[in-house]
Order: C-alpha cells, then structure tokens, then sequence
C-alpha cells in the first residue's frame, strides 16, 4: 500500500516543538508559549501501521479518545481514506489546565489499494483507541491450461 499524503517536514517540526515550541513553523502573526499549543486545534494525523498476511491487509490506526461514531472509512478509485474528528474535552470551571498536547480537531489519513485487495469485502472495527481495517485478498487467479491444436 502507498500513503498519498505526506509531509516531509512533520518529523522536524515536531522535533523541535518537543525541545523548544520557538523553533517550530508557527502560522504567521502568531507566538507560541509554553502553555498554548500552536496547532491543538487543527488538522492532526493519526499514526498508522499496515501489515500483510496470505489472506489480508490490515490497517491499524492509532485514534485515541476517538468514538467509533467520529470515524468514516471509505473507498474511492482503489484509495482508502480513514476520517474523522477527536472532539476536545469540556474543561471544568475549578480545573486548570497547565499544559495540553494532545491534538484536536480533524483527521484523514489516505492509502492505495494494491490491486488484488478485494474492495467489497472491507471490515473496520474499533476498540480501545485503535481502529482496525482488514483489506481481504482476492483470490489469485488459476492458471489454466488450454491445448491449442495445429493444423
């Protein structure tokens, strides 16, 4: 499978939001301190792993505090897209908040199909923060012998 969507400096910017929130790609006009998160509430990309069986491919997407309700799984053209929105919490009037780092907001993440995945046959289910899509196999098809006759 081949992600469609990539973005070569995500590895870097989060590295540098990680030792010091300055040295980040910040949208324009905007400063970001220890407390404010820059893009909290913004698209955000869930982590994905792929793995190969005989008999499947499997999509394991890492969806914390994302209810299954908030989740769309789709096939267009041979590319699966896993969508949704991870809804912020309501904060508690006698709580406050010194730091927030979890993402908010948005997500979707994109996949070609290899083009013996049967795509009539897709299954998702998503327990404990982890949403699983099992991609079926076709069938390879059966070599077949035909004699063919000389004149």
């Amino acid at each position: 499978m081949t992600l469609i969507r990539w973005e070569p400096f995500r590895e870097l910017d989060d590295i540098f939001a990680r030792y010091n929130p300055f040295l980040s790609r910040l949208p324009a006009g905007r400063l970001a301190t220890a407390v404010e998160q820059t893009d909290a509430e913004s698209t955000w990309t869930p982590v994905a792993n792929i793995s190969e069986t005989e008999a499947e491919y499997l999509i394991k997407a890492e969806l914390p505090e994302v209810s299954k309700e908030d989740v769309k799984v789709t096939v267009d053209e041979d590319v699966i897209t896993i969508s949704g929105e991870r809804r912020k919490e309501v904060e508690q009037k006698d709580e406050k908040v010194h730091r927030i780092e979890s993402f908010y907001g948005s997500f979707s993440r994109s996949f070609r199909l290899p083009d013996d995945a049967d795509v009539a046959a897709i299954r998702a289910e998503s327990r404990n923060g982890i949403l699983k899509v099992r991609v079926p196999k076709k069938p390879a098809p059966r070599a077949r012998t035909v004699e063919v006759q000389v004149n």
